[in-house]
């Protein structure tokens, strides 16, 4: 099935820049915390909050031939991202806070949501095949926190820890595919899908919801 781009030109970039912004920062922060924890020092927390934070959407790039990379072609990414690891380390080292595994589920919900909305919408734009453009919501979505978690010698959380989280990043994408079909306007298929896919992932933190796993 063949959509058109679901958002107007005359703003439609700039409101998907500021969700890939928006999402950025938020797995950035997830890497940040999860390196702290780790006691890496600066550099290290440096990569692992660049690896969560631009790994997803290069492999969609990548995958969808689209160059140059998103953080390529918007070098504020890079700014904005090694400014909050400057400044969150900075306040995490004044607070004396100790981070925790809990603390970095909810950025990392809210990146779930805002990549998978973005993967999405990019591959609709380019006028892909709706389970392209799905499968490309879950790989901008949760490869950036599989590269964060390799990097901190630590099996995936998205693939072990039996809370839905890649399920959510897909059925995310089919309801923004779903709303997008029956013709709803472009920022509420954003805002739902987004909602919808972090709201989810947040209510199985919350609630223990867990995936079938192997008997012992």
């Amino acid at each position: 099935m063949d959509f058109l781009d679901p958002l107007p030109p005359a703003w439609g970039a700039h409101l998907r820049m500021a969700l890939e912004l928006a999402a950025t920062l938020a797995f950035a922060l997830s890497g940040v915390i999860k390196a702290a924890r780790k006691r890496l020092d600066a550099v290290g927390v440096c990569v692992v909050a660049f690896a969560a934070a631009f790994g997803g959407g290069t492999l969609r790039d990548l995958l969808l031939d689209q160059r140059p990379f998103f953080w390529v072609r918007h070098i504020e990414f890079l700014w904005a991202t090694l400014a909050l690891c400057v400044a969150a380390m900075f306040f995490m080292r004044q607070r004396d806070l100790q981070p925790t595994e809990r603390a970095i589920l909810w950025p990392d919900a809210i990146g779930l949501g805002l990549f998978t909305a973005v993967g999405v919408d990019l591959s609709i734009s380019l006028q892909l095949p709706a389970l392209i453009a799905v499968l490309m919501g879950v790989t901008t979505s949760v490869f950036g926190g599989v590269l964060r978690d390799l990097l901190c010698n630590e099996i995936p959380g998205a693939l072990a820890d039996h809370r839905p989280y890649a399920l959510w990043a897909f059925l995310g994408g089919w309801v923004y595919v779903l709303l997008l079909t029956i013709g709803l306007p472009g920022w509420v298929v954003l805002t739902v899908t987004v909602s919808l896919t972090a709201g989810l992932r947040m209510l199985s933190v919350r609630y223990g919801w867990q995936l079938p796993s192997w008997r012992a």
